[in-house]
């Protein structure tokens, strides 16, 4: 009976949390990123192609303004990626503004005029929550690599306290000569 118990000295979960397996799939994830952006930059290559023959005559504006706003996408897309590959982390305001970018291109594809107008508002909802969510976001601090974000806070108002009875002191100090 004694010996079906597992005698060995680390369990096998935790040798799933040792560096050598995380170091293992974050190169896989990384080679899987580097290969979207080749399929990427190729995909854009191709693009920037349709967009010089859709500039020939005849000339449709709304075909290149789509094509325009499409490599814009794309290259945002691209930006996305290499941002993933340098911090590894989604940035929030690139894709935010991917978003929007996206949406106005529709938008302006489609025609405001014969959008619907339920369409259109629940475009500009869409939009002012992107907006917002682009503006927020300049106040959240990073919570990646164990930052967390009520102790630095914490510390900050401890060093502002801190600073303010050292002020507060020097102040009585000098009052009284």
């Amino acid at each position: 009976m004694q010996k079906l118990i597992n005698t060995s000295p680390t369990p096998w979960y935790k040798l799933l949390n040792s560096g050598g397996v995380v170091r293992a799939l974050e190169f896989i994830q990384d080679l899987i990123i580097v290969s979207l952006c080749i399929g990427l930059f190729s995909f854009m290559v191709i693009q920037l192609q349709e967009m010089f023959i859709s500039l020939l005559p005849p000339l449709n504006f709304t075909e290149v303004t789509a094509d325009i706003l499409f490599l814009l996408i794309l290259v945002e897309l691209f930006r996305l990626l290499i941002i993933y590959l340098q911090e590894h982390r989604v940035s929030i305001g690139v894709a935010v503004e991917v978003s929007i970018v996206s949406v106005l291109r529709e938008i302006i594809v489609k025609g405001i005029l014969e959008t619907p107008w339920t369409q259109v508002l629940a475009t500009c909802s869409f939009l002012l929550v992107l907006a917002v969510l682009l503006v927020v976001r300049v106040w959240l601090p990073p919570t990646f690599e164990g930052i967390d974000p009520e102790q630095k806070i914490s510390q900050r108002y401890k060093k502002q306290a801190i600073n303010n009875q050292q002020s507060t002191i020097k102040n009585h100090g000098t009052s009284n000569y």
